[in-house]
C-alpha cells in the first residue's frame, strides 16, 4: 500500500535530514503517469516525483532508494554542482549516501504488448518476424524479392 502524499512528504524531509544533513524544501508527490522510472527530479520547480508502482511491486525499501537518488539529483542541483547522472559529484554523493544508480525494472520486457506477426517469402520460403506490420504490397523478400505472405 502507497504512503498518502503527506506521509511521502515527510518521508522525503526525513532522508533529506538524515542522509544529507540539508532541507528537502520543495514537493515530494507521486505521479502514476511515470511508466518506466522509478521517479523524477524536476529542475522547474525543484519538486520531486515518484511513481507508484515502485513501492507496489518491490516495497518501502526500493522506495526510500528512489527518494535518496533524487534527492541527490536535488542537493547537487539547488547547489549548482553536477547533478546529472554522468557527473563526478552525482556518482560521488549516490556511494556517501548509499542511494542506488538505477532503479529495479518496472515493466517486464517480455511481456511486450505488441504481437510478433511472421511474414513468409512465397518463393523462397524464408521467414521474418516483426513487431510492426508490413505492407505486402509495397515491400518484397530481401534475398529473391519474392512477394511476402503473412502466415500468423
Amino acid at each position: 500500500m502507497n504512503l498518502s502524499i503527506d506521509a511521502l512528504q515527510a518521508l522525503t524531509e526525513t532522508l533529506s535530514i538524515e542522509w544529507f544533513q540539508k532541507p528537502f524544501a520543495h514537493k515530494a508527490v507521486y505521479n502514476s503517469r511515470l511508466q518506466t522510472t522509478g521517479g523524477r527530479y524536476m529542475l522547474s520547480d525543484h519538486s520531486i516525483q515518484v511513481n507508484p508502482m515502485v513501492e507496489d511491486l518491490y516495497g518501502r525499501e526500493e522506495l526510500i532508494g528512489v527518494l535518496k537518488h533524487e534527492l541527490c539529483h536535488y542537493h547537487l542541483h539547488i547547489e549548482g554542482r553536477g547533478y546529472k547522472h554522468g557527473d563526478h559529484d552525482f556518482k560521488d554523493l549516490l556511494l556517501k549516501t548509499d542511494s542506488p544508480r538505477y532503479c529495479k525494472p518496472l515493466k517486464s520486457r517480455e511481456t511486450s504488448s505488441r504481437k510478433i506477426r511472421i511474414y513468409t517469402c512465397t518463393n523462397c520460403g524464408l521467414q521474418y518476424e516483426r513487431k510492426r506490420r508490413v505492407d505486402t504490397k509495397r515491400f518484397r523478400c530481401g534475398k529473391c524479392h519474392g512477394k511476402l505472405k503473412e502466415i500468423q
